[in-house]
């Protein structure tokens, strides 16, 4: 499994804590560190092989010139066939040229995916994808209501969003992601304006293009049944029903063969984290969330989606590859700033968090202050992980026993899989039998689950099973 992260993005959405930046001027020196980095971890990159996946995210990876991606998926594809990433780049940088036009001398991954912003999605853009052995596709979509996508800055509108899941299925992807959001409240103002200079007027959702009818205005005044008393302008809990009800409509028409659905959350550092500390916005209450995501389970499953982990469902047969080896704990490299890479057992490390930095690295690594040592101090992480003293690597760890039992529980749990009984520690039997008897847990041969109904809470079900 392997990782890239690409940090650039045009502008910064509401709600996103990731590490991205808009100083595009510096793709091409980046690219240009990403190769060298490629080179430098080439043994690792064969380690990680298997499942043998891909994933370029962001960031906006979308904003990625097509040549220059050429590059690296050419440098690692030579690596994973037996070469160094040498023998296809010459490390002076991307060598500005067209895309080749055939995928001859590209690894045939298994899972290729690359993640894209509907308004960088064109026919052409779509089948030089195609070209590069791109497999699977990956889309923000976020909401198909306008009013919603100018709420969390979002560069395009929902008829855009239509239009580039059709141009790429015109194009050819059989497989295809669709990221929606929940558990927000887009009648509150000032989100998009902080993050992008938007003045947001109260307006119902723009777009119908589902075919059911506007949404409703989404601006109450906080006193109408259902709503939430504060200072920021609240919409009601009917209409934040009805606003999810029109998205779920309108994906399920598209029929995608991958839906990732996720609650808003208030990350550290991002607008609406800040918005919502400074009481300029109020989160919708715990049980309209519970009351979507309900709803997303519903009927998700009356259009024959399964879900197969808390917040993915799929189509029979189309799990992503990629992100099941996360939950299974299996080895993974990230290349790129701000990326992580685990070994499959208990060595984790993650590069800088920091585009300057990390060119620097590449370039004069000088320019960095030394690798830290590890919180563990565990000397064999140099072994076959390979990362000790490579120039982007921020820092590393070494994980105890007790954290890979966290790791096993919370990640295993999340899925609809769940974990092997006799995996589990004797001392847990206490909370297990508990759980059990008040149905939050599940027994099935011989596997414990968290039952659908309650994996909206399965945070609190797996913490009373930790120590």
């Amino acid at each position: 499994m392997i990782y890239i992260h690409f940090p650039f993005c045009k502008s910064f959405c509401t709600y996103c804590g990731f590490y991205s930046v808009r100083e595009r001027d510096k793709i091409g020196k980046y690219t240009e560190s990403l190769l060298r980095e490629i080179d430098l971890r080439k043994a690792f990159l064969c380690q990680c092989s298997r499942p043998s996946t891909l994933y370029i995210g962001g960031g906006t990876p979308s904003l990625w010139p097509v040549e220059q991606l050429e590059e690296v998926v050419r440098a690692i594809s030579a690596v994973l066939q037996g070469g160094t990433a040498s023998d296809y780049v010459n490390f002076s940088g991307p060598s500005g040229s067209t895309i080749s036009g055939d995928a001859a001398g590209i690894f045939p991954f298994a899972e290729f995916t690359m993640e894209v912003n509907p308004d960088d999605v064109t026919e052409e853009y779509a089948l030089a994808l195609r070209r590069l052995g791109v497999n699977r596709v990956s889309m923000g979509v976020q909401s198909f209501c306008d009013r919603s996508l100018r709420w969390m800055a979002r560069r395009h509108g929902a008829v855009e969003a239509v239009e580039a899941f059709r141009v790429l299925r015109s194009a050819g992807f059989g497989n295809i992601s669709l990221d929606l959001i929940f558990g927000y409240d887009p009648g509150q103002q000032d989100a998009a304006d902080s993050a992008d200079g938007n003045v947001l007027a109260g307006h119902p959702c723009g777009s119908d293009i589902s075919g059911r009818g506007k949404a409703g205005q989404l601006h109450g005044s906080g006193t109408a049944d259902g709503s939430r008393a504060g200072g920021a302008h609240s919409s009601s809990d009917e209409d934040l029903m009805r606003l999810w009800d029109n998205d779920l409509e309108t994906i399920m028409r598209l029929r995608p063969e991958h839906i990732s659905a996720y609650q808003m959350g208030l990350d550290e550092g991002s607008v609406l984290g800040e918005m919502a500390s400074s009481g300029r916005y109020l989160e919708p209450s715990d049980e309209l969330c519970a009351a979507q995501y309900s709803l997303l389970q519903r009927r998700l499953a009356s259009a024959g989606y399964v879900q197969y982990e808390v917040s993915n469902f799929s189509l029979p047969g189309r799990r992503a590859v990629h992100n099941s080896g996360y939950w299974d704990r299996s080895p993974y490299i990230g290349l790129g700033p701000g990326a992580h890479s685990f070994d499959g057992d208990r060595r984790r490390s993650w590069n800088v968090p920091d585009v300057d930095r990390y060119i620097a690295a590449f370039g004069d690594s000088a320019a960095l202050p030394p690798v830290a040592s590890g919180s563990s101090g565990d000397s064999g992480a140099s072994g076959s992980f390979g990362f000790l003293g490579l120039p982007s690597v921020a820092s590393w760890e070494v994980l105890t026993g007790e954290d890979i039992l966290t790791e096993t529980v919370m990640l295993g749990l999340r899925t609809a899989d769940g974990l092997p009984l006799l995996r589990l520690p004797r001392f847990m039997q206490t909370s297990i039998d508990r759980l059990l008897s008040t149905g939050s847990l599940i027994l099935r041969d011989g596997r414990l689950r968290i039952p659908p109904d309650r994996l909206f809470i399965s945070d609190s079900i797996i913490r009373e099973l930790l120590p």
